[in-house]
């Protein structure tokens, strides 16, 4: 209950889109605070879905990058990468393409870890990818990819 009343009130802010559309010339800093709200509007979202949160923005010391949201969708522990891309202008790549290689190698390094820690290394896992794209003056739209890739070694 309280998950779908917090993304309803997400969702009304988000209306107009989750990029601002300023005369900021810091393109980093636009960025960042897009990403910012696309976590959180996601958050929201999974929870939403019926998604249980464990942890926000895991990092490890020492290790490249964090895992954005994990959470248990049902007996499933999901490690859910958010990827949030405003698309101003020109038609720029989906952001499910941004989550390369490189990015998987160490979202599995950092998950492996994760079990590892908490000694739950036999609990049945998987990888998500939830897409957001944000234009000025529209809803975001969401795309959520359950089991996007496997812990398999990349």
């Amino acid at each position: 209950m309280l998950a779908r009343l917090m993304f309803s009130i997400v969702d009304f802010a988000a209306r107009k889109g989750l990029a601002e559309a300023s005369a900021v010339t810091d393109d980093k800093k636009q960025a960042r605070q897009t990403g910012i709200r696309g976590e959180t509007y996601a958050y929201w979202y999974l929870r939403r879905q019926g998604y249980i949160p464990v942890a926000r923005n895991f990092r490890l010391p020492g290790m490249k990058g964090e895992i954005d949201i994990i959470g248990y969708d049902g007996p499933v522990l999901a490690f859910v990468e958010v990827k949030t891309r405003s698309a101003a202008g020109a038609l720029p790549p989906q952001p499910e393409e941004a989550v390369d290689r490189d990015k998987r190698r160490n979202l599995t390094r950092m998950a492996r870890q994760f079990l590892r820690a908490r000694r739950i290394e036999s609990s049945a896992c998987r990888f998500d990818i939830l897409a957001i794209e944000t234009q000025p003056g529209a809803r975001p739209a969401v795309r959520l990819h359950k089991g996007a890739f496997g812990m398999g070694r990349e």
